[in-house]
């Protein structure tokens, strides 16, 4: 059975559609994520030489980086720190009046909220606000943002994966259910989720792919302790681009970097290899998923003892995929506690992953 997602309506159940909340802010889509790295050169070397981003703007400790096709400032932040973590996520909103109303609407929830002034906060990035959201994860909502040159047809300045653009966020949330409603709220549609009947017989949903922009997500919830950052998706054009990304990282003898596929996906149908950078982020490489921009788009639901959902060929989903992931910081930076799962799909006894 598919229907459309709601703020009072949690996969499988019956409920109309009540919309978001109407004190929401509008955000547009995932923009940026800032992440901590402990060897800034390592890093440029696998985020820029290898993947393939364009180095948009540096500064002492700080890289800041984007794809071909897009024309903000940057999509990738990373700034050198003693532990590498997730500093923050950013989504942008339609209008500045919408990052006002990001503040009110998490002070509202009784979330940590610190307004960023124009100039203090993020390079490139106008007023803002930060918060750590109801999941506990560092959020920043902001509208304006420093334009960057046209690169989509630099053919001359691609290399490595020749990354795109940035794609979606994927977090670790030991409650599924609750990271559903909050992005509901938050005007989010759903693309498709991955539900089953556990084994008290209960129906439970193990993860849920939400999106504002027209593709398959912008977030992405994996079951699991947290909070912590899964992966940062990040898009190429085709699907050959993946595999050469692969080939590149092999014929250096830096094979260890990856960690999954390549592969296709059964859930967003998106061809995908993972990998992870020298400190242990982990980076989806990401092609070829659809449109969600119809009103009366459907969720699709995936059974999750369907060894197609993670990998449509039924490849194996190895352990650490499922149970590594990044730390995240609060707003004055240091390490966010992180709470066991209260549902753990890997335990789900299935043929791709060979866990439980």
């Amino acid at each position: 059975m598919t229907t459309t997602p709601s703020t009072h309506n949690t996969p499988g159940a019956d409920s109309a559609y009540a919309g978001p909340h109407p004190d929401a802010p509008d955000v547009v889509r995932s923009a940026y994520a800032q992440l901590v790295v402990t060897d800034l050169p390592q890093a440029r070397w696998f985020w820029v030489d290898m993947l393939g981003f364009h180095i948009q703007y540096d500064e002492p400790g700080v890289l800041y980086l984007r794809g071909t096709d897009e024309l903000t400032h940057h999509s990738i932040v990373l700034r050198h720190g003693s532990v590498a973590a997730l500093d923050h996520l950013a989504y942008r909103v339609r209008t500045p009046e919408d990052v006002d109303k990001a503040g009110r609407y998490f002070t509202a929830l009784g979330c940590p909220v610190r307004r960023v002034r124009k100039g203090t906060g993020t390079h490139g990035v106008g007023d803002a606000v930060r918060v750590i959201d109801p999941l506990g994860f560092p959020v920043e909502f902001f509208h304006e943002i420093e334009r960057g040159e046209r690169l989509i047809q630099r053919y001359d300045l691609r290399r490595g994966a020749e990354i795109a653009r940035l794609d979606h966020f994927n977090i670790c949330t030991p409650d599924i259910r609750t990271a559903y409603a909050h992005y509901q709220d938050l005007g989010f549609g759903c693309s498709e989720t991955i539900e089953g009947n556990a084994d008290n017989g209960e129906h439970e949903l193990y993860a849920a792919w939400m999106y504002r922009k027209q593709t398959v997500h912008d977030v992405a919830f994996t079951g699991g302790a947290g909070p912590r950052l899964h992966h940062l998706g990040v898009a190429t054009h085709e699907s050959h681009q993946v595999l050469r990304c692969a080939d590149i990282f092999g014929s250096l003898r830096k094979e260890h970097h990856i960690e999954r596929g390549p592969g296709r996906h059964g859930v967003s149908n998106a061809f995908y290899l993972y990998l992870r950078d020298p400190d242990g982020h982990r980076v989806e490489i990401y092609t070829s998923d659809y449109y969600t921009g119809d009103p009366d788009h459907e969720t699709y639901r995936w059974d999750v003892r369907d060894d197609r959902r993670r990998d449509f060929w039924g490849n194996a989903v190895i352990e650490s995929w499922y149970k590594e992931a990044t730390p995240v910081l609060d707003l004055d930076g240091s390490p966010r506690p992180v709470s066991e799962a209260l549902l753990d799909e890997s335990a789900v006894q299935v043929g791709a992953d060979g866990l439980g």
